[in-house]
């Protein structure tokens, strides 16, 4: 294990040729393992929510870090990723469908995760979830993807992000006083 930033981080070597494999397939291999601990530790929502948090909260932090050098590509990603895990979390949180259907076919759809915040924000009443998602979403594609933003261009988003995250904290809080 290694220690960086604050966050213990353990590195694992995966054979290139299986490493080529999943990618082939489009699959997110943090992600993957992630679930694949997450199953065999037999781990509630909440226990793997907490985890997913975490996450969320050190991309917050490496976004910060890349608007700080002036890299809204890097920014972008770290923005989006962290949405990303929010929307994760808040889909097995309250045990989704699309949770289940990521699982399923081993990867989050980009429309699995959009459909995530449209119902989350219906669920709770919270508009403003969706509305993150596009922004976040928005950054991934023209600022990550096709590098067409630059820092004017995203920096504004990064208090979407972080009030996403908080509303997020606020939740996991809510299901831990429930049990």
């Amino acid at each position: 294990m290694s220690t960086e930033g604050g966050t213990e981080q353990g590195i694992i070597i995966i054979p290139k040729t299986l490493l080529k494999k999943v990618e082939e397939k489009g699959i997110d291999i943090e992600d993957f393992i992630i679930n694949a601990l997450f199953k065999e530790l037999k781990l509630d929502p909440l226990e793997a929510a907490v985890v997913r948090f975490e996450r969320a909260k050190e991309f917050l932090r490496e976004a910060k870090t890349y608007l700080e050098r002036g890299d809204p590509v890097q920014a972008s990603e770290k923005m989006y990723k962290t949405v990303e895990e929010c929307i994760k979390l808040l889909a097995q949180l309250y045990g989704l469908p699309e949770y289940d259907r990521a699982l399923k076919e081993g990867r989050w759809w980009t429309q699995l995760l959009g459909k995530v915040a449209r119902r989350i924000a219906s669920r709770l009443n919270e508009p403003k979830v969706a509305d993150v998602w596009a922004r976040a979403y928005d950054v991934h594609v023209w600022g990550f993807h096709e590098a067409k933003y630059n820092i004017d261009d995203v920096k504004d988003d990064l208090e979407y992000v972080k009030w996403l995250l908080e509303f997020t904290e606020k939740l996991i809080k809510s299901k831990k006083k429930e049990r």
